[in-house]
């Protein structure tokens, strides 16, 4: 006797293929864009947006020109997908470590080991490049805006939890605290690019010697930073 099949007669052969060949065509549309992103941000580490010609991007990807406009449609769009996709990469990084169990100070000074990995990456200069063209372009300026709040969320985050850890913040106001936390280390980023050495401007070892305040402030050396202002 022949067996009887009864699960062909459920299965919509037709439909099945077109889910196959468009989850293909995604994953191939996926491919090329991951591949042209890395291409664009090897370019850039290169020769600086400034300099940054798609044409050289596309044959670094290996694919025609008309790819890039079809995915992204500018050079300007093309740089902010880079940086967004660094940008995400290096925030899951950040949110990992603050969920860690060590002390803020440990964090601190693991996030002054990040500021060289990223500066030697190329992400630095990548975001910092945009931030200069985001002073004449609004929308440039609104795409950062946009990746920047995700750090200072975090930040507010990680510093309302040690407000609830300590006791208080003192005078300042957990987004105060991400404000200081945050914009020091830009500040240091942007001097660092523009040639500043640790005798000329001591900014890394000046980070630093923060993380040290913050271990005092945990180990109670440094009671009345923190009392100032809570009456």
């Amino acid at each position: 006797m022949r067996r009887a099949s009864y699960a062909r007669a459920d299965v919509d052969e037709t439909e099945t293929a077109s889910s196959t060949r468009a989850g293909r065509r995604q994953q191939a549309t996926n491919d090329t864009r991951a591949s042209i992103i890395d291409a664009a941000r090897q370019t850039l580490l290169d020769v600086g947006s400034a300099n940054l010609s798609t044409r050289a991007v596309a044959e670094a990807a290996e694919v025609p020109l008309s790819q890039i406009h079809y995915h992204f449609g500018s050079k300007q769009q093309l740089i902010l997908a880079v940086l967004d996709a660094e940008n995400r990469r290096l925030l899951e990084r950040q949110s990992a470590m603050f969920a860690g169990p060590e002390p803020l100070s440990v964090h601190w000074a693991r996030a002054c080991d990040y500021l060289d990995a990223d500066l030697e990456s190329g992400y630095v200069r990548i975001l910092q490049e945009m931030i200069s063209a985001g002073w004449s372009d609004a929308e440039v300026a609104g795409a950062v805006r946009g990746y920047m709040s995700g750090w200072f969320r975090l930040l507010g985050e990680v510093a309302a939890r040690e407000a609830r850890r300590l006791g208080g913040l003192g005078p300042f106001t957990a987004d105060e605290v991400a404000a200081l936390m945050g914009v020091p280390f830009m500040g240091a980023e942007a001097m660092i690019l523009l040639g500043f050495g640790e005798p000329d401007l001591p900014v890394r070892s000046a980070l630093r010697k923060v993380g040290e305040v913050i271990r005092m402030i945990e180990d109670g050396h440094l009671p009345g930073v923190l009392a100032e202002g809570d009456a």
